[in-house]
C-alpha cells in the first residue's frame, strides 16, 4: 500500500518537514505536488518527479527530484518553490493567530499535462498544517497615543528581549515575522507607520519621533528586558531602522535586510530637524523582458556624487547585521551595505557583521517562504522586479533566518552565546 507522510504534520512554517513515500513499485517515478489557498483565494502550486529506490521509497531529505519546480535534493522544495496561479501574488500570512496555511501534498503517477485529460485521483495525499504562532504566544493589539501595530509576547513571565519589527512599501501592519520572533523567544512589536488604521494614507514624511515613542512603549513593557531593543527591518523599514539606530539609543542590535545607507524619497524628522533624501537619478530605472521596473541603478549609476547624503552610521553606538541579497533588482543592497560598512570601517568601528547572499533577491523572507520575483506596491505605477533565483534565493532565506536569531540574542541577552 501507498503511503506518504510528512513530520511533523502540523508544525511552524520555519520548521522543516520530512516527507517520505513508501510501498511504491522499485524504481517507481511519481509526481509530488503542493497547494495551498491564501487569505485572498489565491491558489498557490508546486510539483516535482522523484524515482523510486529498489525498495520503493521516496526520502526528500535524500533523494534529487528530476524536474518540476526545481532540481536535486531539496527536502523543502514543494513549499518554497510554490507559485501563485494569480501572477504577481506575494504569499502573507494576515491573519497569524487563528489559522496556519493549510499545505495539501499529492502524490500522482506521472501525467502530461494536457486539457483533455481528466482529472487524476492522487495515489496519497495529506494536509500539512504552518503555523506562523508557537502555542501560548499572545498577540496584544497597540493603541497607544498615536502608536499602532501589534505586540506579540512568548509564553511565560519574562523578561524577553525586545524587538521592534519594521517593513516597508507595502505600508499597512504585516506580522508573521513579528509572530514567529515570538514564537522564538522574543517579545516582537510588529509596527506599522503609515496605511493602517488612522495613520498616513500617503507616506510625506518619516517622523523618528514616533518611532521613539514605540521603543519607548516596548521598554517601558514589563515583560520586556532593557535596557537595549533590537530591530529587524527591510527595505523602507532597514532605511528607517538604521536612522533609529543612529539617533536612539535604545536601539542597540539592528538587522537591515536590503536596505539603503541613505535616506529615500521621504525626509526624516527627528525632533524638529530635517534631514533630506538623496538625488535620485530616475532616468537610470530599466525595465525587464517581462515588462518590470528595475530601481537598483538610480543612485548608483549617475554622476551625481550621493555620499553627502550618507547616513552617519558611525554615530550609531549599538551593533549592526547587514543582509543582501546580490540580485535585489530594487536596490543595489550589496553595494549601499558595503559603503556603510567601509564607513564604519574607516571610522575605527568593528560593531558590524555584513551577509551577502549571491542568487537572493530584495524579499529575503522567513524560511521555506515561495521567492516573490515582482509585485505592485501602493503609489508606484510599474510592478517592480525584486529579482532572485528561486534555489539560492531559498538558501538565503534559510540561513538568514537562523543568524538573524542568534545576532538578536547575542547582542540583547547578556552572556548569551551565538548559538541558537
Amino acid at each position: 500500500m501507498v503511503q506518504l507522510t510528512a513530520t511533523p504534520q502540523s508544525a511552524l512554517v520555519d520548521e522543516p518537514v520530512q516527507i517520505r513515500v513508501t510501498g511504491l513499485s522499485p524504481f517507481q517515478v511519481v509526481c509530488l505536488q503542493a497547494s495551498l489557498t491564501d487569505e485572498k483565494q489565491t491558489l498557490f502550486r508546486s510539483e516535482a518527479y522523484y524515482k523510486a529506490n529498489e525498495a520503493g521509497e521516496v526520502d526528500l531529505e535524500r533523494d534529487a527530484a528530476l524536474g518540476g519546480d526545481y532540481v536535486g535534493v531539496h527536502p523543502m522544495g514543494l513549499f518554497w518553490s510554490l507559485k501563485p496561479e494569480k501572477l504577481l501574488t506575494r504569499l502573507m500570512k494576515r491573519d497569524v493567530m487563528n489559522s496556519p496555511f493549510q499545505v495539501q501534498l499529492q502524490l500522482f503517477e506521472p501525467y502530461f499535462p494536457v486539457q483533455y485529460e481528466s482529472a487524476r485521483a492522487p495515489m496519497a495525499s495529506l494536509t500539512v498544517e504552518r503555523w506562523y504562532v508557537a502555542p501560548g504566544v499572545t498577540r496584544i493589539p497597540v493603541r497607544e497615543g498615536r502608536l499602532r501595530g501589534a505586540l506579540f509576547l512568548p509564553p511565560g513571565e519574562g523578561p524577553f528581549p525586545g524587538v521592534i519589527d519594521l517593513f516597508g512599501g507595502t505600508g499597512g501592519l504585516l506580522e508573521f515575522r513579528a509572530s514567529l520572533l515570538a514564537s522564538h523567544g522574543f517579545a516582537s512589536l510588529a509596527l506599522a507607520y503609515w496605511r493602517y488604521d488612522d495613520l498616513p494614507a500617503f507616506l510625506e514624511k518619516v517622523d523618528l519621533d514616533y518611532f521613539e515613542e514605540a521603543a519607548n512603549f516596548l521598554l517601558r513593557h514589563p515583560k520586556v528586558s532593557s535596557p537595549g531593543l533590537g530591530l529587524v527591518s527591510v527595505c523602507k523599514g532597514a532605511e528607517i531602522g538604521l536612522s533609529m539606530a543612529i539617533h536612539l539609543k535604545q536601539i542597540t542590535a539592528t538587522v537591515l535586510i536590503n536596505g539603503a545607507n541613505f535616506i529615500i524619497s521621504n525626509p526624516h524628522i527627528y525632533h524638529g530637524r530635517i534631514i533630506q533624501p538623496a538625488v535620485c537619478s530616475i532616468e537610470y530605472k530599466s525595465t525587464n523582458a517581462l515588462g518590470f521596473a528595475e530601481f537598483y541603478q538610480v543612485y548608483t549609476k549617475s554622476e551625481i556624487d550621493i555620499s553627502q547624503s550618507f547616513l552617519p552610521i558611525e554615530k550609531a553606538q549599538g551593533h549592526f547585521l547587514f543582509i543582501v541579497g546580490e540580485e535585489d533588482k530594487n536596490l543595489n543592497s550589496k553595494v549601499h551595505a558595503e559603503q556603510a560598512t567601509e564607513q564604519l570601517r574607516r571610522n575605527g568601528k568593528n560593531n558590524w557583521t555584513l551577509l551577502s547572499y549571491p542568487g537572493a533577491g530584495h524579499l529575503i523572507e522567513p524560511p521555506y517562504s515561495p521567492l516573490c520575483r515582482a509585485s505592485r506596491i501602493p503609489f508606484v505605477v510599474p510592478t517592480i522586479h525584486w529579482g532572485g533565483e528561486v534555489i539560492p534565493h531559498a538558501a538565503a532565506q534559510e540561513h538568514a533566518w537562523k543568524e538573524i536569531q542568534k545576532f538578536l540574542r547575542k547582542h540583547l541577552i547578556p552572556g548569551e552565546t551565538s548559538q541558537l
